[in-house]
């Protein structure tokens, strides 16, 4: 029998433009053209100031570790334990993510430290943003 898999997010509409930049290995964000106000998840509508004016951008990647709680019971698709966090990017927007290729403690996972997205190829039809310790 194989060995269950992790959930699959499903594109909508809203965010299609967002699971095309992952598998181009980008990460695309919108910002508001009235407010400038970036975001995250992907909205037809400026969460700030309702503006539906928004522009999609290719985002650096780059962000800190804004807070984590590492996970020790297993779940299909992940192999305790493992880091569920959050990462504050470069643009403002925080987003929901594992950190990999690291420890997987309190030691190696230090809150603000610098991170960067490496993304993970799940199938043909998405690929995810995790983050990774930034070199240097």
């Amino acid at each position: 029998m194989p060995e269950p898999q992790r959930a699959r997010p499903k594109a909508t509409p809203e965010t299609q433009h967002f699971w095309d930049g992952t598998q181009a290995g980008e990460l695309r964000l919108q910002r508001c053209n009235k407010c400038s106000k970036a975001y995250f998840p992907p909205r037809p509508f400026c969460p700030e100031c309702g503006n539906r004016e928004v522009t999609v951008f290719k985002a650096s990647g780059k962000g800190f570790l804004y807070s984590y709680v590492i996970h020790h019971r297993p779940v299909p698709g992940f192999t305790p334990p493992y880091s569920i966090a959050v990462v504050e990017l470069e643009e403002g927007p925080r987003m929901m993510t594992n950190i990999v290729d690291c420890p997987q403690t309190p030691e190696a996972l230090q809150l603000d430290m610098k991170v960067q997205v490496k993304f993970e190829k799940l199938d043909d039809k998405i690929t995810l943003p995790l983050f990774v310790p930034a070199k240097g």
